[in-house]
């Protein structure tokens, strides 16, 4: 497999959202990742960006996104990859708690107290937002 990725480089493109409430953000644990991350997933063939989070916030945390905002584009080449992220922001939002079989938890954390096992690309985007470096652009 990773000789077909390094051959055909493909190209991916995901959403990621960071649900913000009361100086609160919730995050989420995949089942088969260790680390904490924003709900969000992968833009499926024929789905808009919009679309696409609105789908991963419902499937992953049960979330009905009201508002959202653009907070950045970020790249990754890691493991020969060319993964691209749009980051999306929603501070109107309602959670009913649902979520699929590959959420293992999801929590809120106040900003100021985030988890240690958090994703470094997660906790570079949380210090983005609340230093208020948005739209941005760069590596994920």
């Amino acid at each position: 497999m990773r000789a077909w990725w390094r051959v055909r480089r493909p190209l991916s493109v995901g959403v990621r959202v960071l649900l913000i409430r009361d100086d609160q953000v919730l995050l989420i644990r995949h089942t088969y990742m260790h680390s904490w991350f924003a709900p969000g997933g992968g833009v499926e063939r024929g789905e808009t960006l919009e679309h696409a989070i609105r789908r991963e916030a419902r499937e992953e945390v049960g979330a009905t996104l009201a508002d959202l905002q653009l907070m950045g584009i970020y790249t990754s080449f890691k493991e020969s990859k060319s993964d691209h992220v749009v980051m999306f922001v929603s501070t109107d939002f309602e959670v009913d708690g649902t979520s699929d079989r590959e959420i293992e938890e999801t929590r809120w954390f106040p900003l100021d107290a985030l988890p240690d096992d958090l994703s470094p690309a997660t906790a570079r985007r949380i210090e983005d937002y609340t230093q208020g470096r948005s739209p941005g652009v760069g590596d994920w």
